[in-house]
């Protein structure tokens, strides 16, 4: 049987799913988030404090909206920071980064300087396509940055009721095959560490290979996960019990992590979450409206719809974890319906950063 994400009731009037578990509407929501590119949204949500090159960063996140109104005076000038920043920053970014990492931060700087420089040409030369291309590889090169900021230790603490369950306490990726294709997606662990745990130790069992879609909503979710048979989750076969995972959602800015307890109930009604619902493939983790900690192996897609789910004016943010993004292939999940079924889950890298417990 599968379970039931929590939405609001405007989703009623939308979908018209006739559903018991939908609650009221809220009179007010939170404020829009600007970002929708999943690769944007995993570099903002990385846990590091780096402020030159966050400013690079954003600065060059920032150029799109300009390329598209073809303000090229605006991106003459974003180009110009940029390359001011990497120039005459450079020995604060070095300092920020473990002694290890140095020697590749370095040789990093200097192929992101070169594409920088590559960068104000094209602008100059008024080149949409080439700027688009160049700006891929430079953001390429400051995610690689920013993750040689990160040391070994975990960053957050995760409280020890939760100690027996499996945790990612990185990064990781997986290749999902569906019978309409293939998809890309990264598994954040270091924002959804038990949420990332429980996925990525059920793909290593093979655990949602020749599952099929249980639920489709049009501009909604596509859910799948649910075992054959009475289950509705993974059953730990050590000691025979249902596996739950509690939800969890990070805050902006918060030291702690929120465990079984949803932004409403907390007061955080204007708040994004670190992970948000604002790009087509991002993926959440399933509960029933019963119990916000009962969810065990039950995962959706989003089906991002920008005028229906504006971008941090879902009504799935702060009721449901996101832990991952789809990074290539997405289009494919509006192919998807009932009819079809998950092949095949793959780690492609990243399966180190499992930790089966405490």
């Amino acid at each position: 049987m599968a379970k039931k994400i929590c939405i609001l009731a405007l989703l009623t009037i939308l979908f018209s799913f006739g559903s018991p578990w939908i609650k009221p509407a809220s009179a007010s929501l939170p404020n829009g988030n600007r970002l929708k590119d999943p690769y944007a949204i995993l570099r903002n949500a990385l846990p590091i404090e780096q402020k030159e090159l966050r400013e690079l960063q954003n600065k060059l996140e920032e150029t799109s909206e300009d390329l598209r109104g073809n303000r090229w005076s605006a991106l003459n000038k974003a180009t110009s920071r940029s390359q001011f920043l990497i120039s005459n920053k450079k020995n604060q970014i070095l300092q920020s980064i473990p002694d290890e990492n140095k020697e590749k931060a370095n040789q990093l700087i200097a192929k992101l300087k070169e594409n920088l420089n590559e960068l104000r040409e094209v602008a100059n030369e008024k080149d949409k396509s080439s700027f688009i291309e160049i700006k891929r590889k430079s953001l390429k090169k400051i995610d690689d940055l920013e993750a040689l900021l990160i040391n070994n230790e975990f960053a957050y603490s995760i409280p020890s009721e939760f100690d027996n369950l499996p945790r990612l306490t990185g990064r990781a990726n997986v290749e999902i095959k569906t019978s309409k294709g293939k998809m890309n997606a990264i598994i954040d662990g270091y924002n959804a560490p038990l949420t990332s745990g429980a996925f990525i130790d059920l793909a290593l069992k093979g655990f949602y290979d020749g599952l099929p879609i249980n639920r489709a909503e049009e501009f909604f979710i596509l859910q799948t996960g649910d075992p054959k048979g009475e289950e509705i989750g993974y059953v730990d076969p050590q000691n025979n019990t249902l596996r739950k995972v509690p939800l969890e959602i990070r805050v902006p800015g918060k030291a702690d992590t929120l465990y079984g307890q949803t932004f409403e109930e907390v007061g955080l009604y204007t708040e994004t979450p670190v992970l948000p619902f604002a790009t087509l493939g991002t993926m959440g983790w399933a509960h029933s409206d019963l119990d916000l900690n009962d969810g065990s192996s039950q995962f959706f897609f989003f089906l991002y719809e920008a005028e229906l789910n504006p971008a941090g004016r879902n009504l799935i943010d702060g009721r449901n974890a996101a832990f991952g993004y789809i990074i290539e292939g997405s289009e494919i999940l509006n192919q998807l319906g009932v009819n079809d079924k998950i092949i095949e889950v793959k780690v492609l890298n990243g399966s180190e950063n499992l930790k089966m417990k405490a």
